[in-house]
């Protein structure tokens, strides 16, 4: 290809309004432009490396028995009423009507779809396990976005779905397609950890996200270096110690406490308590689908004083529940101040949970055995001392509701500490089981004759997020360093004076070798200083560098320059081709094998 045909855009400043290193870059280089907020036209080379990565994924997708599908992204909204996501997925869906006044939405996901599909089609265990895929274009309303193309409103994942007869059958789909994750990412030359992660809107029993350390990241992942443990913060857990109270008999007394409306506040207030003896009360809102319809109930959620609420554990721990009375949990917000007001019977700031009957309750386990504690009083600007959690309040459930903190002691080993840091998603994973086959009604015959639910599992990768996470970890001052498998291009031959007649000769009899060679090169025909070439190739990241100058080659010599290492040798013109096809099939050797 040559440079001077093909559109590549480059930018000398940083774009203003670029803030990750991946953003900045993919504009800089000419591989992205912005249409819309989180909506992006790929250019050429953008392109090239997103294909390359699509052709990663298919061939271990196929390596695992996988079966490619192409789906449409406008679904009708009945399927997704079925499943019960109509309401779940909220704003984050984009949803139109058609000129009849039919409501349809572009598909986020396609669960749906898929066991759409398998209902229709699928009806002996003898047809299982079925592995089936697709590569295709996913919508998002997404409120906030930014980061170029780490939040978008439209991007490309790949979709996978099993179904097995039984959970068993699950479990080694789930490890198939896991170890199938593991060689992708490692494919495309990024470093990644494995983390237990919460399922969120998908359901589940179970789900593995794959996360690439980097500032850009916006996911809290915790991690222990001593035995490897890593999970995110939404579902992370961790040691502390115990704390033994004194006077854990004594008895309740309320006192005012004029003007205290926070935890902090009655750390401050005379004769108030420490943030570690005091019990946060939090009130939220679970809506569920019912015989009867949507209907709210209160949660008191309580935790220590001085320990933040995880918000998806409390929204698992509510789904737990529900799934145990047969009713399927819709949402779980923070309830608004009349709320509070109605349940409680105060505001804010006075709450708590001592002889509250009519609510369930959802205590942290580091409140466990906690005694001689303060807590609101449900009455405004008054607070009550000595309460023991055994005798004064009635807990439905014991659970983990908090968020994990630097430094605390690993769940999985005794000598560990945790470390938190940001972690970009680049894939998740997910044990369905019968939560889709169930609510959509996929059923096949056992090996009994008897109809079962289909066992299902969900498996998404983000192909833009592998393109912008390979930006994130390989780059330095001059721009990108691409690992060669989803490099545009593996060469950039650049002759340095293209008026010189020896220098043009040699550059196209080159260009012309490399590619009889079976080399991708991108000759940079164009007639600019060579300053400004070295720049732009450098910039766009390329693996390696072939630069033809009028002294070396009067010498018979040209430059091969490595773009990861900046380093340049100086090669005989016979020598050069060969070189190159030897130092990519290495690079492409060392990933591919790995």
């Amino acid at each position: 290809m040559r440079w001077s045909t093909y559109f590549i855009p480059t930018l000398r400043e940083e774009p203003a309004d670029a803030e990750v290193i991946s953003h900045k870059l993919l504009l800089r280089a000419g591989f992205v432009r912005q249409l819309g907020a989180g909506i992006y036209s790929y250019l050429p080379l953008a392109q090239r490396s997103v294909l390359k990565i699509s052709q990663i994924i298919r061939e271990e997708m196929n390596a695992i028995g996988g079966q490619e599908f192409y789906l449409p992204a406008l679904n009708p909204a009945e399927i997704w009423q079925e499943s019960g996501r109509w309401t779940v997925m909220g704003d984050n869906m984009f949803r139109i009507k058609d000129r009849k006044g039919a409501d349809l939405c572009l598909g986020m996901t396609h669960e749906e779809i898929f066991t759409d599909i398998a209902r229709k089609h699928l009806r002996s265990y003898k047809q299982l396990p079925q592995v089936w895929y697709q590569i295709q274009t996913k919508f998002r309303d997404e409120p906030r976005p930014k980061s170029g193309l780490l939040r978008v409103r439209q991007f490309t994942m790949k979709d996978a779905y099993t179904f097995d007869i039984d959970f068993a059958g699950l479990d080694k789909a789930f490890e198939d397609q896991r170890a199938a994750y593991c060689r992708v990412y490692e494919r495309c030359g990024l470093d990644y950890v494995i983390v237990d992660a919460d399922t969120g809107a998908m359901g589940g029993s179970a789900s593995n996200e794959f996360m690439v350390y980097t500032n850009a990241g916006e996911d809290m992942v915790a991690s222990c270096a001593k035995c490897g443990y890593a999970a995110n913060t939404e579902k992370a857990q961790s040691h502390i110690p115990a704390i033994v109270d004194e006077k854990a008999d004594a008895t309740i007394e309320k006192f005012p406490t004029p003007g205290v409306r926070t935890i902090d506040d009655l750390v401050t207030f005379p004769g108030g308590a420490t943030a570690e003896q005091q019990i946060k009360t939090l009130v939220f809102i679970a809506t569920s689908e019912t015989k009867q319809g949507l209907q709210d109930q209160v949660i008191l959620a309580l935790l220590r004083g001085d320990h933040p609420l995880n918000e998806a554990k409390l929204a698992s721990a509510i789904g737990a529940i529900c799934r145990a009375e047969k009713i399927e949990l819709q949402q779980v917000r923070p309830a608004h101040p009349e709320e509070i007001f109605n349940a409680m019977g105060a505001n804010a700031g006075s709450l708590g949970a001592v002889g509250v009957t009519r609510h369930k309750i959802l205590a942290d386990l580091a409140l466990q055995d906690r005694a001689n504690m303060t807590t609101g009083a449900n009455e405004d600007d008054h607070h009550l001392r000595g309460v023991n959690l055994a005798r004064d309040i009635k807990v439905m459930q014991w659970v983990d509701l908090r968020t994990v903190a630097e430094g605390e002691g690993c769940p999985k080993c005794d000598e560990g500490e945790l470390r938190i840091g940001k972690a970009l998603e680049v894939g998740h994973i997910f044990k369905l089981g019968t939560k889709y086959s169930d609510s959509l009604g996929a059923r096949v015959l056992n090996a009994d004759g008897k109809p079962v639910p289909i066992v299902m599992g969900s498996y998404g990768i983000g192909v833009e997020r592998i393109l912008a996470a390979a930006i994130e970890l390989h780059y330095d001052d001059a721009g990108i360093i691409f690992p060669m498998t989803i490099a545009p291009f593996q060469v950039v031959l650049s002759p340095l004076n293209t008026r010189d007649e020896a220098v043009k000769k040699l550059s196209d009899q080159l260009y012309q070798d490399l590619t009889a060679a079976g080399i991708e090169v991108l000759y940079d025909d164009r007639d600019e200083r060579a300053g400004v070439k070295l720049n732009d190739a450098d910039l766009i990241g390329i693996p390696f560098q072939i630069r033809i100058g009028p002294k070396k080659l009067q010498e018979g010599k040209v430059e091969f320059y490595h773009r990861a290492t900046r380093q340049a040798e100086e090669v005989t013109v016979e020598a050069v081709t060969s070189l190159a096809k030897q130092q990519i099939s290495e690079a492409l050797d060392k990933l591919n094998a790995k």
